[in-house]
């Protein structure tokens, strides 16, 4: 049971947790930014032509501490754009207004779809 533990530990690195990303450099990049990405610069996926599409695919990295990374930096820059700024807007309201009108309508969609074929008249 114990090595079950050290594995996942490995796996999980807690020693990592709350420390700055491997490819930043105070020195070289200013005052950390958590909506940023510090790895090795690559093609931005606008620019990739299709024919390149695989070999850009085959260098992303996979896993789950890069999915939960692009998933932090998405949400830091959502929160830097919209919730941050000195003069904002209403659009963090209306985004999390469709956000759950989505989630509700996905939620019940099959207690929905069959009212499709009734006839009301």
């Amino acid at each position: 049971m114990e090595q079950f533990f050290n594995k996942v530990a490995e796996l999980i690195k807690f020693d990592t947790w709350g420390c700055y990303p491997e490819g930043y450099d105070r020195a070289k990049h200013g005052p950390y930014d958590p909506s940023r990405y510090y790895g090795k610069p690559d093609t931005p996926f606008s620019q990739v032509k299709i024919r390149d599409l695989p070999a850009w695919f085959a260098r992303r990295e996979k896993g789950l501490k890069p999915f939960a990374s692009l998933i932090s930096r998405a949400h830091w820059r959502w929160q830097l754009k919209y919730m941050h700024p000195k003069k904002g807007t209403a659009a963090p309201l209306w985004q999390l207004i469709f956000a759950g009108m989505t989630v509700g309508y996905v939620a019940n969609y099959m207690r929905i779809r069959g009212h499709r074929h009734y006839k009301y008249h």
